[in-house]
Formats: C-alpha cells, structure tokens, sequence
C-alpha cells in the first residue's frame, strides 16, 4: 500500500488557517515565526487575523498557503513519527503547492521556499495589468475538449488550457476577451459549467512568462537540494529528483499546464492507494477520489486531523504487531 502527500495550491486559503496548530503545537508555531523572519514581516498575523483581502492578495496567498502546509508537515513529524522518505512514495502538489511539497521533501529550506512564493506572487500580479487577463472553469469538460475550445476562442492572442484539474474539471487562462470567447463555446459544446474565476491575474498561460523570467533569475539565488522522495511534477505529470531538472520545472510551471489529472493518475498507476492532503483545506481529497478508482484522500489541516492520523497509525501498527 503506497502512500503519496500532496499540497493545496491557491484557492484554499481561509482568514485563521493553522491558528488552531499554532496554538496548540511549539512545531507549528515555528514554522510561521520561521516564515516571518524570512519574508520581514508579521504574514502570521494576516493569517490568523486577517483582513481577508490583505490575505487574498497573491503575494501573502502563496507564502500564506506554504507556512500552514510546512506547519502540518512538522507536526505530523513531532506527533506521529512521520518520516516522508521512508514512508511516502511520491509527494506533489497543486502549483504554488508543488513549492510545498519541494520543502517538505527537503529539495528547498522554509525560509528559501516562502522568499521564492513571495517573489513568485508578486511577479505574476506584476506580469499582466489588471483587467488584461482573465480565468475561466470548464465544468463536465474532458481536456482534450477544453483544450481544443481554448485553441478556438484564442483568435491570434492567447488562450489555453492551465489547469486540468480532472474529473471533468478543466480550467483555461489567457486574454479577457478570448477566456470570455472560451466560455460561450464550452457552454455551446455542451460543458455543464463555464464561469469566469474570481482571480487577479492569467495564471498558467504565456502571459506569465515576465514571471517565468523572475522566477528563473531567483531560483539561481538559491540551493536546491535532492528530494528525499521523489516529487511529481506539475508539468511534467512525472516524478522528478534531480536539482536542475527540479529548476526547469518550476520556471517551466509558471506558464505551463498544471497536469494535476495525470499527476494523480501516474502515481496511482505507480501503486499509491492512499493520498494525505497536507495543509489548508480539501480541495484536492476531492480531485483524488475522482480521478483515481479506488483510492483513499485524507485531508490533514487541523488538531483533529492530526489526532486523527495519529489514531489511525496507531491502530495499523497493533494490528501489524
């Protein structure tokens, strides 16, 4: 039975995430006053407290969403004994999770992950102005079809698939007008859903490459080190453990496609029956549980979800005794 953790990627965020583990575990409470330290500011506080537009801002989103992951990930190590590269397959994660997941296999430090999701926030808000560009979800849509219906509504500007998100779920990125053209064909082709997304900026399209740019120029500030499991790529739907190979993906992500259907399918195709969520919300338990026949999704956020995982460990290894 092999066993992959995964990390939510934007979207998940919630005003007072991980306040609870930082209250109830010095481990926890660390890995944000590590954040902080790293970024030069109180980001804690705006996790906890709010506003909840400071936090929705890209640039406090993406550090927000790493810190509560990291957070999770070390508790999980005090409380239960987890130890990722004895017990883990494969980790992964959605976009700016896959940065997640890199610290936690031990690819990247804290502090170095949480300055390259700022940076990374920031350049992609920077990359189109605002209004430019848009995203839109493609609900009952395999995505071939969707991409197809992106290549249609580009009309010479640039429209494209970024996110396949799987069970139907596709999401397309690009200029307002042509994402605005993406809709009304999918909801001619027949798609279920097709709304525009409440987000700032084109994610996962070419008009991110100044982003790409950015973050191709800070990655070379920084040591990557090999994973102590390997990590499955968003781009490349595969896992990867190479350092440089590790570089090329993460610039390559920025306007590349988020394979997350065909990420979760390799591994399970690779044995993995069991995917823990580690950090902010369920979105992705969600996706697992419709793209792979037969698995098990975890989400592990909480107090009561780490008492939860610790229980169950427990129980599986008197049962094996």
């Amino acid at each position: 039975m092999a066993v992959a953790f995964v990390f939510p990627g934007q979207g998940s965020q919630a005003v007072g995430m991980g306040k609870a583990l930082a209250d109830a575990f010095p481990v926890a409470r660390a890995v944000f006053e590590e954040v902080d330290e790293a970024l030069g500011d109180k980001l804690s506080s705006i996790i906890f407290e709010g506003p909840a537009e400071t936090l929705m801002l890209t640039e406090n989103t993406q550090p927000a969403l790493m810190a509560v992951s990291l957070a999770v990930l070390r508790v999980l190590e005090q409380e239960a004994g987890l130890d990722l590269s004895r017990e883990a397959a494969f980790v992964a994660g959605h976009s700016l999770g896959e940065y997640s997941a890199l610290a936690a296999a031990g690819a990247l430090t804290i502090a170095d992950t949480a300055r390259l999701v700022r940076t990374r926030g920031r350049a992609m808000q920077k990359a189109v102005p605002v209004g430019v560009g848009a995203m839109a979800a493609l609900l009952g849509m395999e995505f071939d079809e969707a991409a197809a219906v992106a290549a249609e509504a580009a009309q010479g500007v640039v429209c494209q698939a970024a996110n396949d998100n799987g069970g139907g779920q596709v999401v397309v990125s690009g200029e307002k007008a042509a994402v605005e053209r993406a809709v009304e064909i999918a909801k001619g082709r027949g798609a279920k859903r097709a709304t525009l997304l409440p987000v700032s900026a084109p994610f996962h399209c070419a008009l991110m490459q100044p982003a790409a740019d950015v973050m191709a120029e800070a990655l070379r500030g920084v040591t990557v080190r090999r994973p102590v499991v390997p990590v499955v790529a968003n781009v490349l739907a595969a896992p990867i453990s190479e350092p440089d190979q590790i570089v090329a993906a993460l610039i390559a992500q920025v306007t590349g496609t988020v394979r997350w259907r065909e990420s979760v399918a390799s591994m399970a195709k690779a044995g993995v029956t069991t995917f823990y969520e580690v950090g902010a919300g369920k979105v992705l338990t969600g996706l697992v549980k419709r793209i792979a026949d037969g698995a098990t999704g975890s989400a592990i956020g909480t107090p009561a979800d780490v008492a939860a995982f610790v229980a169950a460990r427990a129980a599986l290894q008197q049962g094996a005794a």
